[in-house]
C-alpha cells in the first residue's frame, strides 16, 4: 500500500498536487487546480490508468512494428506519463518533452524521476515556440496533450500550427492529440479542418456517448500521411474497459461537415468543461 503523503507546491500554471495511490505502491495521480492531469505507477509505467492515455497508447502500438524504437515529441508533459510508456513499450527511443511550466516539471522529476538511460529530455518551454525552432522531418511522432488549465491554448489550435507539426514529422510520421469538448463540436470539427488541410489521413478516438453529444469529454485526433490500420485500432479501443469508437474516412468527413479551418487570427482555446466534467472527489 502507498503510505506517501500528498505534495503540494504552486507552480507557474497553478497549484499542482500529486497524490498517491493507497491501492498501487509507487503510483501517483497529479492535478493542477483539482484538474487531474496525469496518473503515474514507477513500478509499472505501461500501465495508463486514464482512458484518453490508453487510446494515445493503443495509437503509439501502432504506427510501428512492435519494439522498434522511435522519435517521439511530447507537446505537454503533466507527470510525463506517455513518454514513460514509450521508454518502456520502444527501448532506446529518443523522446523531447516539452513543458511551458518549469515549476511544474521540476516537481515531477523531484518526486516521480526518470529512470536512468529512458532517453527522455524535458524542455521548459512554450510548445508553438518549440515546434517553430525544430527541424523539419524529425519526429516520428508528435504527441500534442497541452491543457493550459483545463483548455487548450489557442495558438495550438490554428492552421499555422498543424502546418508546424507535419513540417517537423516525417513523411510517415504521426500527429496525436487530446482534445475536449462537447455538442455542437464546434471546437472539434474546426480542429479536424484544420488538421485536414495539412495531412492526407484522419482519424478520431472517442467514446460513443461523447459523440452522440451526450457528454463532455475527451477526443484522440489522429493526423497522418498514411492510413493506420483503422480496423484493428478500432478492435483495440472496443476492447477497452470504456470502449470508445473510431471515426474515419466518409464517416469522419460527414461529422466534420461544413467546419471551416482556423487561422491565427481566429483561433481561440478549446471550451471550458463544465463543472465537474473532469474534476475528482
Amino acid at each position: 500500500m502507498n503510505e506517501s503523503i500528498p505534495v503540494v507546491r504552486v507552480t507557474g500554471h497553478g497549484t499542482a498536487k500529486l497524490m498517491p495511490d493507497v491501492d498501487r505502491e509507487r503510483a501517483w495521480l497529479l492535478t493542477v487546480d483539482g484538474a487531474p492531469q496525469s496518473y503515474v505507477d514507477l513500478d509499472e509505467p505501461t500501465h495508463l490508468e486514464f482512458e484518453y492515455a490508453r487510446r494515445l497508447g493503443y495509437v503509439l502500438d501502432a504506427v510501428a512494428e512492435a519494439g522498434v524504437p522511435l522519435d517521439v515529441l511530447h507537446l505537454g508533459g503533466g507527470a510525463c506519463t506517455l513518454p514513460r510508456y514509450v521508454a518502456a513499450t520502444r527501448p532506446g527511443s529518443r523522446q523531447d518533452v516539452v513543458d511551458a511550466d518549469r515549476e511544474l516539471l521540476e516537481l515531477v522529476t523531484e518526486h516521480l524521476p526518470l529512470a536512468d538511460g529512458t532517453g527522455i529530455a524535458l524542455h521548459a518551454a512554450d510548445a508553438r515556440g518549440w515546434l517553430e525552432a525544430a527541424p523539419a522531418d524529425a519526429a516520428d511522432v508528435i504527441v500534442a496533450d497541452v491543457f493550459g488549465g483545463s483548455r487548450i491554448p489557442a495558438h495550438l489550435t490554428s492552421l499555422g500550427y498543424a502546418r508546424e507539426a507535419e513540417r517537423v514529422l516525417r513523411g510517415d510520421g504521426v500527429y496525436l492529440a487530446n482534445l475536449a469538448d462537447s455538442a455542437p463540436f464546434g471546437f472539434l470539427r474546426s480542429q479536424l479542418a484544420t488538421f485536414a488541410t495539412a495531412f492526407e489521413e484522419l482519424a478520431l478516438i472517442a467514446e460513443p456517448g461523447v459523440l452522440r453529444g451526450r457528454r463532455f469529454g475527451n477526443a484522440v485526433l489522429i493526423a497522418s500521411h498514411r492510413p493506420l490500420d483503422a480496423a484493428a485500432l478500432a478492435r483495440r479501443t472496443a476492447a477497452d474497459a470504456f470502449p470508445a469508437r473510431v471515426e474515419h474516412g466518409p464517416a469522419l468527413r460527414e461529422f466534420v461537415g461544413a467546419a471551416r479551418p482556423v487561422g491565427d487570427a481566429d483561433a481561440v482555446p478549446s471550451p471550458e468543461p463544465p463543472g465537474g466534467a473532469f474534476g475528482i472527489g
